[in-house]
């Protein structure tokens, strides 16, 4: 049986999920469903923002700075620069096609319902309690060793990817300016 949680009794930071939840979804839906790339990447920076208070609700202040500072601050300036730059705005590009539109809001809905029905069917821990390992992962310096030796391997291969990915977009734009 599916419980309505008590809106009168709701906490200040219930509310406030509960509003950074709605922004989110929605956010993330005009991204996919909107028309102007520009647009879309201003909903997509609205989505990024909203996760970043999901984080700061969790108590996550540092994945909440990383993800203004990298989602935000580079990877969606990066977006609108190379939005700018290649001018997709004109009348004559082809739209997306109608059965493309349904299938997102198809996908978008049926991921709404899953999350619904996970988050209704979750059981809290009765006591109120949660295992505790006495580790503080928001510590930087944790993190830090964290990241550098049990997950060095990994991190890693990131830091090539980007850099592959980095040179790969130079080599692409330098030799469309020389076609050009």
């Amino acid at each position: 049986m599916i419980q309505i949680p008590d809106i009168a009794n709701a906490t200040p930071i219930q509310i406030l999920f509960c509003v950074l939840s709605v922004i989110t979804l929605a956010t993330a839906f005009l991204t996919i469903y909107s028309k102007k790339p520009m647009h879309n990447a201003i909903y997509l920076v609205i989505c990024f923002t909203s996760i970043s208070g999901h984080y700061l609700l969790l108590n996550a202040q540092f994945l909440a700075l990383v993800n203004l500072i990298v989602y935000i601050g580079a990877i969606m300036i990066l977006m609108l620069f190379t939005i700018m730059l290649m001018n997709l705005n004109k009348e004559n590009e082809v739209h997306k096609p109608r059965i493309t539109r349904l299938g997102a809001i198809v996908v978008f809905c049926l991921m709404c319902l899953v999350l619904i029905a996970m988050f209704m069917n979750s059981k809290p821990i009765a006591d109120g309690s949660y295992d505790v390992t006495g580790e503080d992962y928001q510590s930087i310096q944790v993190l830090g060793k964290l990241l550098l030796n049990e997950y060095m391997v990994p991190f890693e291969f990131a830091s090539v990817l980007l850099l592959v990915a980095m040179i790969g977009a130079v080599l692409l734009s330098k030799k469309e300016k020389t076609e050009k």
